[in-house]
């Protein structure tokens, strides 16, 4: 703005402040809306004072410093601020076309225009501030270079704890699962709400599949063929139960003992002969909920990876890069969802035994899955480690169905069921 006279370029600055202030003020509405006005069913405002008190704090502290910045400084902020209110918008829509509009929808969909305006302040303050001179193209690609570091450590992460801590729920339809089952409810410690579909059991045994009722229902048939009880259950906060969703499960273990009691309790199951089988955050989820819970007697874990910047830590030397994105975005979880970081797999592992493990892990994964050799080593015997080189991540029934059925079904019979 420098070819600008004075009082130009001051009202252009007032403008650009009104803009930010007005913009942030909307998103303050809707931190308010999604933390205490409108909360997740089966939660309550004070589940979320240090997520909208951090947000507000956040927001003032934002507000009151835009001023101060230089141009550079101030495109900065808004651009942050107007990613961050589209990513809003766009859980919003999401949420709204699965199971409709509820709650916090309604103000997600003002960060729309708030996003647009905000990333458009942003362009127009770096074309007004940008500099002439002989070094200006070395100086801007250092900018860019910045910048990106930025976004990867910065903006990222925070990203991902709003994306993990505000999943969109699915809209669940009735699934064939080769015999009749029963919908159920099954209630937390914690005082939640879990959907549930549950096969009764004809062998005496049961397996409870996590972390969704429809996200694996060809193992759930394969099971409820071969004579087990399947107990399908949606996690806190996804799709038909109660709760906050977090994508990474740090609470998820409390869905499980629910689970193990609820099936304790069931005529035609003995107590001895219940299992787990997870995928992904849900293979996670049942390495720590067996860890601490003596009634699961067997454990399928698939796809386990990186669920917060302790396992990150086993990665060594090649993984110090992103020490400081994972390092905040366990913050960041860990602030939107009021839930502390869960321990290591690598310290929960060997607590499983003497009861059997199966870790199965995909050779074209994602997520850490990478770091199930280490999960491997770190457990004790009874343990088997299953590599599918030609799989996606959890998609280990999808590349090799009947060796597949042979190796779990074989597994749970030995675990549950005392055959050779």
């Amino acid at each position: 703005m420098r070819g600008l006279p004075r009082t130009l370029r001051l009202a252009s600055a007032r403008r650009d402040v009104f803009l930010f202030s007005g913009a942030l003020a909307i998103v303050a509405v809707h931190a308010a809306v999604d933390s205490f006005i409108a909360p997740e069913p089966g939660t309550g405002a004070d589940d979320h004072l240090l997520r909208g008190l951090t947000t507000f704090g956040v927001l003032t502290l934002a507000a009151a410093g835009y001023p101060r910045l230089p141009a550079g400084g101030r495109a900065a902020l808004s651009a942050v601020f107007g990613l961050l209110a589209l990513e809003g918008a766009g859980l919003a829509i999401a949420d709204a076309r699965a199971v409709g509009a509820r709650g916090e929808d309604w103000s997600g969909f003002l960060l729309i225009p708030v996003g647009l305006a905000l990333l458009a302040s942003a362009g127009l303050l770096l074309w007004r501030s940008r500099k002439p001179g002989r070094l200006r193209y070395l100086r801007r690609a250092g900018i860019a270079a910045v910048a990106v570091l930025a976004v990867y450590w910065l903006v990222i992460p925070v990203a991902m704890g709003v994306l993990a801590t505000h999943r969109p729920r699915a809209d669940v339809a009735p699934a064939d699962l080769g015999r009749p089952y029963e919908e159920v409810t099954i209630r937390t410690s914690d005082g939640l709400d879990l959907a549930a579909w549950y096969v009764p059991s004809r062998n005496g045994a049961a397996v409870i599949s996590y972390p969704t009722r429809q996200g694996k229902l060809p193992q759930a048939r394969m099971l409820a063929r071969r004579g087990y009880g399947v107990l399908l259950l949606d996690a806190r906060g996804y799709d038909g139960s109660e709760g906050d969703p977090n994508v990474f499960g740090w609470a998820g273990s409390e869905d499980i003992d629910a689970a193990v009691a609820w099936l304790q309790a069931r005529p035609g199951v003995a107590d001895s002969r219940i299992g787990g089988i997870g995928f992904s955050v849900g293979g996670e989820m049942m390495v720590q909920a067996a860890a601490s819970n003596p009634g699961l007697r067997a454990v399928v874990s698939e796809g386990a990876g990186v669920r917060s910047a302790r396992e990150h830590l086993l990665r060594g030397p090649r993984g110090w890069f992103s020490v400081p994105n994972s390092a905040l975005q366990t913050a960041a979880v860990a602030v939107m969802s009021g839930t502390a970081p869960p321990p290591s797999l690598t310290d929960l592992l060997p607590r499983i035994a003497p009861r059997p493990l199966l870790l199965i892990y995909a050779g074209r994964g994602g997520g850490g899955e990478e770091l199930t050799p280490e999960y491997y080593e770190a457990a004790a015997a009874p343990k088997v480690l299953w590599k599918i080189d030609d799989a996606g991540h959890v998609g280990g029934f999808e590349a090799r169905p009947e060796e597949y059925e042979r190796r779990v079904v074989h597994f749970f019979n030995r675990a549950l069921l005392g055959a050779e």
